[in-house]
């Protein structure tokens, strides 16, 4: 459970390195003691808030809006559990690297083999690409929309965001956390007045919440939506894979005693206040996201669920609900507040997406870049795909090129499915380790037995989700060819999925009695050395 030195060599682009996670940045806030709970929280607050950012990235936006669309207020139950669901998952992830001062993939590392390893970290990374994809996406249309700027030359704009993660670097990581909270704000100051002036029907609103068998059904079908598939977009759009390794590595931030039980445990707590005030404005965006879907257009209205659809219906007066909506729709204010909170959505994404991809290549592979290189190649891989749908359809209509664009956001998400159960199932199982945390800090049974049920229900929805995200690469209408062959694609995938997900098991359970045999060993030595 100790830290290894780092043993980076400078001077190099891509170096060795085995220290402590993200180590510019580890321990550098200090946090004094025998403050009140309120000015204690503010100084933890922070880490949380670079999480809650991917539970609103632009991944979510339309899976949140359309199931509004297609089935009121049915679906806003699943946001709920999905958001519960991620407060108990950040809230292993914080308390493994407040704990055992490792971030989740090093402490995977540390179990496992290194052909393992190596898997785990180019899965982790293709779902970090995937949701770069997003946000490409995102931040291009939004930069479009706002300045009318070609949507080529605004995806090579996006790369740009570089420069700004360079200025963020030199100005330390409470300003960096200060940022995302203002961009949150924004976000959230934009749904919260466009849902006021929709006057929603709160009790309906509120009905939602309660689950039923409606819920998870497979039927009606609503322009190719069923309630499953549209509880399972928001499934997959919300609980991704690379916030927990972030949070195990940004829970390190704060200056901690670790000689001192205390201090640990007022980490933990405070550090779990943090990540469920976050999490719960997420929660926020995310319903107001759907009830928009409900209440600010009429119902059925919105044909194109894309980015571009939901602007234009914004300011299209025929598609809104009520005379007051319609009245500030026609001066454009609905639609611009819309393309700034997709700006700041996606510009938020960037600095974590960044942040995350460095906590996996050092713990999975000991390997180190520079910031603003690694975002500059990540950022022009995700470039490529988002390029080749713009240029192949530049010749189509507009709405062929928005239904291209989209599918290409909502087809990337598919390696999220890949991704999660390796990143969930080794918190669970590290959190559970007193090797790892200790008698005091180890997942109490409770927690235990709602991390399993999680866990396991998450990968069985993302793996039954699987066939028809598969078959959404063949367009809108596959052939019954077509849909067998992505059945079949699909079937080969869960098999893959399981069997790796079992030797992941298998190793870690043998790395950690591993572990446990050396401690006792040196324990041992100590004693006998000391008599």
């Amino acid at each position: 459970m100790s830290k290894n030195k780092s043993t980076a060599h400078k001077h190099h682009l891509i170096q060795y390195a085995n220290g402590p996670s993200l180590e510019e940045i580890n321990g550098t806030v200090e946090v004094p003691k025998g403050k009140g709970f309120w000015k204690t929280l503010f100084l933890y607050s922070g880490p949380g808030a670079l999480v809650a950012v991917g539970y609103m990235d632009p991944g979510n936006w339309s899976t949140s809006i359309t199931g509004g669309q297609n089935f009121s207020y049915l679906l806003i139950s699943v946001i709920l559990m999905s958001s519960l669901i991620a407060m108990l998952l950040q809230y292993m992830a914080a308390k493994l690297g407040i704990v055992s001062q490792m971030d989740l993939a090093q402490a995977t590392r540390a179990r496992t083999g290194k052909t393992l390893g190596v898997i785990l970290w180019i899965m982790t990374e293709l779902a970090i690409m995937a949701t770069d994809i997003a946000e490409v996406i995102g931040a291009a249309i939004a930069l479009y929309l706002l300045f009318n700027i070609p949507l080529v030359i605004a995806v090579f704009l996006t790369v740009l965001d570089v420069l700004l993660l360079l200025l963020l670097t030199k100005i330390g990581f409470r300003k960096i956390e200060a940022i995302v909270v203002c961009l949150i704000l924004v976000i959230l100051g934009v749904f919260v007045y466009q849902v006021a002036l929709s006057d929603p029907n709160w009790a309906g609103v509120f009905r939602g919440f309660v689950p039923s068998g409606k819920t998870f059904a497979s039927s009606p079908d609503i322009a190719g939506m069923t309630p499953i598939s549209g509880a399972l977009g928001i499934i997959g759009a919300t609980v991704m894979p690379h916030n927990l390794y972030l949070h195990s590595a940004i829970s390190q931030t704060r200056k901690i005693d670790h000689n001192d039980p205390e201090d640990v445990a007022r980490t933990v707590k405070f550090s779990t206040w943090d990540s469920n005030i976050q999490l719960s404005l997420a929660f926020v965006v995310n319903s107001l996201l759907l009830i928009m879907g409900v209440a600010v257009f009429k119902s059925g209205t919105v044909q194109d669920p894309s980015f571009f659809g939901l602007y234009a219906a914004l300011s299209d007066t025929s598609k809104l609900s009520n005379g007051i909506l319609i009245g500030v729709a026609r001066s454009g204010i609905l639609s611009v507040l819309f393309a700034v909170a997709l700006l700041a959505s996606g510009q938020n994404s960037t600095i974590t997406g960044t942040l995350t991809g460095q906590v996996i290549m050092e713990g999975f592979v000991h390997m180190k870049m520079p910031l603003w290189a690694r975002r500059l190649v990540t950022r022009l891989i995700s470039v490529i795909p988002v390029l080749i749908a713009v240029l192949t359809t530049s010749g189509k209509s507009e709405v062929q090129q928005h239904v291209a664009i989209n599918n290409l956001m909502n087809n990337s998400q598919v390696f999220l499915a890949f991704a999660l159960p390796f990143s969930m199932l080794p918190l669970l199982m590290l959190t559970n380790s007193q090797t790892e945390m200790g008698s005091r800090f180890k997942n109490t049974l409770w927690v235990k037995i709602l991390g399993w049920l999680s866990v396991v229900g998450l990968t069985y929805l993302n793996m039954i989700g699987l066939p028809s995200s598969i078959e959404s690469f063949f367009g809108d209408h596959p052939t019954a060819a077509q849909i067998t062959l992505a059945d079949n694609i699909a079937y080969v995938l869960i098999a893959l999925i399981l069997a790796l997900l079992v030797w992941t098991i298998v190793d870690l359970y043998r790395g950690d009695k591993r572990l446990a045999k050396k401690d006792t060993e040196i324990k041992a030595q100590s004693q006998g050395g000391n008599v």
